[in-house]
């Protein structure tokens, strides 16, 4: 991945200087600490200028629709201080210049608004884009005091350079290093970033045997061409630099198309870690609960020889004396004597009725526990099948739908809208339907199959609903939609799969059970191999 450096910085602010200048902050927003959402308007037009100051991933541009909605920028209802600080200062105010210092990678926006007096004041916002030192600066131009900033920086992170409220705004160090339009010696490429500015490391690397005067013409911004490669790895003002490459229209889409990409691509991998690990202890969980009731039921499976010993003790009520400590009967059962110890300060009907009590308990402890522990195993099936939907999601949108069904109270309103249909195939006279998760299996069974359509799954492991509507099919399209079953399944590698079909008519969904969960009849078995 390639940082944001100041050479893009300044064809950034070439291509958008006439829309920026003059243009006034309608709306300030700050989704999370490290990001900020300045909508802005010039000569009719509205654009939505998105800054990040994340150490990864810094960098400024306008955000375009599409962009915007992969991001999934989520504005907080409470606004975070600093945010209302914004507010307070710039919203309706005109940005009357912007700048860039020599070499840096500072956006400055010098800003015209007035007071609470209505006296006429001149600020400036200073947007930092530089790697973990990254910053938002708010400071009065006339007097070079910093009203409030992002993040802010004392004596025990920096020596050379306080950021807070009331300190004075000081520029970073400067680096020691030469213009290479004053320049004509020769060139060192491997230390061409460190000897000239707006050289970053990337930038010098892909540099590389450029002659002298392409060079200064690459720093003048002479012929700009914005490119992508085209497995995302870099991009570059200039499309020689990189082959194979995607062309952009313009700099800020290269901005804004190679972070939206690498933001995206995070977020995927941070919310699928999470929802694997929280399937995995909700796994975990049940299958511990299974394991103590499977113990307790083992423990109970006792319970008939009390009914036994209680049965005996009443067959010889006649032959023993109440309050013995023990008493032996012969066992019909078996057919040899037994000796049952007995509660001496109760009488033998008495030790008979305490010995069906327990004979009662364990039985109704049987039937508790086998209800319990078909639940158990009912929820153990559903969060395999969550486990093998999370790892098949291909995009955030589809992780994002399966996050609505295990944390239906913790979704936005923005993120319940990414639902998506299940995958539909066309073949001939015939369409398939594939669930990718829960919600959509759900919605296959409910909603899509009428009762002469055919259902197909594996049995006895995770995988997708298959849906075949159509009248009469062939072998050949039943053997198609089995083989789907087997590839949409978590048995996809295995070298030999059971896949069950039946008609819709013969499948219910229990009362209450689980997204997905259906029982069935009728079905038959195909043997994919």
């Amino acid at each position: 991945m390639i940082t944001f450096d100041s050479l893009t910085l300044k064809a950034f602010i070439n291509e958008n200087i006439k829309f920026l200048t003059g243009a006034r902050i309608q709306k300030i927003q700050q989704p999370t600490r490290k990001d900020f959402l300045f909508t802005i308007r010039n000569n009719t037009q509205s654009k939505k200028l998105y800054i990040n100051i994340n150490p990864q991933y810094h960098h400024l541009c306008f955000l375009s629709k599409e962009n915007e909605e992969k991001r999934l920028i989520d504005i907080p209802q409470k606004p975070p201080m600093f945010c209302m600080l914004l507010r307070k200062y710039l919203e309706n105010a005109k940005i009357c210049n912007v700048k860039q210092p020599p070499y840096e990678r500072i956006l400055e926006f010098y800003i015209e608004t007035y007071n609470e007096l209505s006296e006429k004041i001149y600020l400036c916002l200073a947007i930092e884009l530089m790697g973990k030192h990254s910053n938002v600066i708010l400071y009065n131009d006339d007097t070079n005091v910093i009203i409030g900033c992002a993040h802010n920086v004392g004596a025990e992170k920096s020596s050379i350079r306080e950021m807070a409220g009331t300190l004075p705004y000081v520029y970073p160090p400067k680096q020691i290093k030469n213009d290479i339009l004053n320049y004509n010696g020769e060139i060192d490429y491997e230390k061409l970033s460190d000897e000239f500015f707006w050289f970053s490391k990337s930038f010098a690397k892909q540099c590389k045997n450029i002659p002298l005067q392409t060079l200064k013409n690459y720093i003048n911004l002479i012929n700009i061409s914005p490119v992508i490669s085209k497995d995302y790895k870099e991009f570059c003002l200039f499309k020689e630099l990189i082959e194979p490459a995607i062309l952009q229209d313009s700099v800020n889409s290269m901005i804004d198309n190679y972070f939206t990409y690498y933001q995206v691509k995070e977020k995927y991998n941070l919310l699928k870690t999470h929802l694997i690990a929280e399937t995995n202890q909700k796994l975990k969980k049940i299958l511990n609960s299974i394991q103590k009731i499977n113990k307790q039921i083992i423990h109970d499976a006792q319970y008939d020889k009390y009914r036994l010993l209680g049965d005996l003790i009443m067959a010889n009520l006649y032959n023993n004396k109440d309050y013995s400590s023990n008493i032996s009967v012969f066992d019909y059962e078996n057919g040899h004597t037994i000796t049952i110890e007995l509660d001496e300060n109760k009488t033998l009907k008495e030790n008979a009725n305490k010995f069906y009590k327990l004979y009662n308990k364990g039985k109704t402890s049987k039937l508790k526990l086998t209800e319990m522990i078909d639940k158990l195993n009912e929820n153990k099936t559903y969060y395999e099948q969550v486990l093998y939907s999370i790892n098949c999601a291909k995009n955030i949108k589809e992780l994002l739908e399966i996050k609505n069904e295990l944390e239906p109270e913790k979704i936005n309103n923005k993120e319940k809208k990414t639902a998506i249909e299940p995958i539909k195939i066309k073949d001939g006279d015939y369409t398939i339907f594939i669930g990718k998760n829960n919600k959509q299996n759900d919605y296959i069974i409910s909603k899509l199959a009428q009762d002469d359509d055919l259902w197909f799954h594996t049995r006895n492991c995770a995988g997708s609903h298959i849906l075949l509507k159509g009248k009469n099919p062939t072998n050949e399209i039943i053997l198609k939609c089995a083989k789907l079953a087997k590839i949409n399944s978590s048995a996809s590698d295995s070298s030999k799969v059971g896949v069950i079909y039946t008609k819709r008519k013969f499948i219910k969904k229990p009362p209450k059970a689980n997204l997905g969960y259906v029982t069935y009849k009728e079905e038959q078995e195909i043997i994919i191999d």
